[in-house]
């Protein structure tokens, strides 16, 4: 990624206020009270919330960002809650995880550029085991539409970085389907997720190493 695209995230993450809130997602919560804990990863995880509250569960937290301002926040809120992430900096291929290392895998609004966000996908599919878990909640190609009603709605503006079922159901193809909708739903979350939205949403077991 560019460093302009780095920087946005740095920028947005510099504040004092968290740009998400501290609180986690709700279908992330929702999904993770009904596993047992184990090993997770957060991608994109930004400032940390959905992280801190999948180790307060007792789960063994991995995240990574682009973003090492995003980095600071986390681990701070992290302390402040007396947990511990093991947080990373950097792209994912840069990055050292391997092969069937996690139970479960959460990509909460991890919005990827278009010509990178299915390669993204399949990467991190192989550091899944077999039966692991994805949960997965971003913005669905709707979402322009209500942008459109309201620009302090967030999420990306440009359709390739907006998701469908269709780009799920190919970018994942070796899963159970638990769950995969779109859905219109009222965000809460921080300064930048406030009003509705459209998203997809998708829990999925992996069937094959």
């Amino acid at each position: 990624m560019n460093n302009s695209w780095t920087q946005r995230w740095d920028d947005r993450y510099s504040n004092e206020e968290f740009a998400y809130g501290k609180a986690p997602n709700n279908y992330l919560k929702d999904q993770l009270e009904k596993l047992n804990p184990a090993t997770i990863l957060f991608p994109a995880e930004g400032e940390g919330r959905n992280a801190v509250f999948a180790a307060g569960l007792g789960w063994k937290v991995s995240a990574f960002d682009i973003s090492a301002e995003g980095k600071n926040k986390a681990i701070k809120l992290a302390e402040a809650n007396n947990e511990t992430i093991d947080y990373q900096v950097g792209e994912l291929d840069s990055l050292n995880y391997h092969t069937g290392q996690f139970d479960a895998i959460a990509l909460i609004y991890a919005h990827f550029p278009a010509e990178i966000k299915s390669v993204i996908h399949k990467s991190l599919s192989t550091y899944l085991r077999k039966g692991g878990i994805i949960i997965f909640e971003a913005f669905s190609k709707k979402h322009l539409e209500h942008i459109a009603k309201n620009d302090k709605m967030g999420g990306p503006k440009d359709i390739g970085s907006l998701f469908s079922i269709e780009e799920i159901q190919a970018d994942f193809p070796d899963y159970e389907i638990i769950e995969l909708e779109e859905k219109e739903i009222q965000l809460n979350e921080g300064i930048f997720h406030k009003g509705s939205g459209s998203v997809i949403r998708f829990t999925g077991r992996k069937l094959k190493d």
